[in-house]
């Protein structure tokens, strides 16, 4: 084929994507959804218009090829004309890819229920990403579901297939987890990493942990493996910090697994092996929030894995990483980010409100008059319904069917004003008390 013949063959393949281009159409033209399972008019606004500048920017490419290959291109040598074209579909496919990934998160809040918990869990992850004073701008945080063992974030601000940032956060449920206040650690967990990533604690704890490795009669292996795994450590001091017993008993439902991986230590892993993992969330949970409640969860975990029979080599393992846990406890809490403006992470959290005897006099009180959860951030209710279940005042079943009233509380009050979320907070109350 010579070069004319071939042009004009290309030049149709390069229309075919202005065809294809032109059928894309806007999430809120084509995705049927009640207001209040929608995502927030900022999320859906966000993305909508990151996509659409990717169109525009891919359009004027393909005119611009099919300009050259109508022109001057028709007659430079094939393999020329095709390797441009080439290039172009892969930023074709790749924009379509980009369609994909925010189409999985939105098209599931037209299946009924499941759209109200992914409302409510939207609601969730906006509180947990909320600090005293304001360090950062917060992305829209968009979840879904999916399969799959754990939960898992794709940061708004990170690189998408084929270049560019991600607008919002999109965070990936497993079905599995929507039972119970587990959905609650699994999700706060994520949000973690956002949250991370936006006041740069990930790295700047890793350097404080270098800096640690450096002093004299320092254990530099063990510390080096905290320092491998500081990103998730920090995950799961968030849940904690905002969930109590709830982000802990949230983590053993996920790292629950076969007493081989409960122990496995793989180095290429970022995150904790889960013995490991679940012991240093206690005692994360004493630093935070102390209280006898924490003995009780670690001794489970050492009945339910009990440490007998493993090698010599491991054992010294597993007692040098306990030995240090505190310390790296501390460390993490009290760190000084610039971020923070001079102030630690653990003066940011919302910590005195969610005291275990705080927690629990909100139970009694909210068992009364239950206008008390619909007020309160979300993330609170979960920290309050999660410490009523460890304490044994509050039934699986229970706590899932309060779960879903306020999931579906939650995910309506996104689209009232406040003085309307008060009145529906009362009409709320009245439907409970009926139920």
């Amino acid at each position: 084929m010579n070069s004319q013949a071939a042009a004009t063959f290309l030049a149709g393949e390069a229309e075919s994507l202005l065809t294809r281009l032109d059928g894309v159409r806007s999430f809120s033209l084509t995705i049927a959804m009640v207001p209040a399972v929608a995502a927030s008019t900022r999320g859906l606004r966000d993305i909508e218009g990151y996509l659409a500048t990717g169109r525009t920017i891919l359009r004027s490419k393909v005119l611009a090829y099919l300009k050259w290959i109508r022109g001057p291109g028709a007659e430079v040598p094939v393999d020329l004309q095709q390797r441009r074209l080439t290039f172009l579909k892969l930023q074709f496919n790749a924009a379509l890819d980009q369609l994909d990934i925010f189409a999985d998160a939105l098209v599931q809040r037209g299946e009924h229920e499941h759209g109200i918990w992914l409302a409510g869990l939207d609601a969730v992850a906006a509180d947990v990403l909320t600090l005293r004073e304001t360090y950062f701008v917060a992305p829209a945080m968009i979840t879904y579901l999916d399969r799959g063992h754990g939960a898992a974030i794709r940061r708004a601000r990170t690189r998408l297939p084929g270049g560019g940032e991600s607008p919002a956060a999109v965070i990936r449920i497993p079905r599995e987890r929507m039972v119970g206040g587990g959905i609650g650690a699994s999700l706060v967990h994520e949000v973690g990493h956002q949250a991370s990533a936006l006041l740069d604690l990930n790295n700047s704890i890793r350097r404080s942990l270098e800096r640690r490795m450096r002093v004299a009669g320092c254990d530099r292996a063990t510390w080096n493996l905290w320092s491998r795994w500081i990103n998730e450590i920090i995950a799961d001091t968030w849940a904690v910090a905002h969930l109590g017993a709830c982000g802990t008993m949230g983590l053993i439902a996920v790292v629950g697994l076969p007493r081989a991986f409960v122990f496995r230590v793989q180095l290429d892993d970022p995150h904790p092996f889960p013995w490991i993992r679940v012991k240093l969330s206690c005692v994360l949970g004493q630093l935070l929030f102390p209280d006898p409640q924490w003995k009780r969860i670690d001794a489970f975990w050492e009945a339910a894995y009990p440490r007998a029979g493993l090698p010599p080599a491991q054992l010294k393992l597993l007692e040098r990483l306990e030995a240090t846990a505190p310390e790296l406890g501390l460390a993490i809490l009290k760190h000084r980010p610039r971020s923070l403006r001079g102030r630690a992470l653990i003066e940011v959290l919302p910590l005195a409100e969610r005291t275990v005897p705080r927690l629990r006099r909100l139970f009694t009180s909210w068992r009364d008059r239950t206008a008390g959860m619909c007020t309160s951030r979300p993330s609170l209710a979960l920290a309050v319904l999660g410490q009523a279940r460890v304490d044994g005042r509050l039934s699986a079943r229970e706590e899932a069917t309060t779960l879903a009233r306020l999931m579906a509380f939650w995910a309506e009050r996104r689209i009232v004003t406040n003085g309307g979320a008060a009145v529906e907070c009362e009409r709320q109350e009245a439907r409970w008390s009926a139920a």
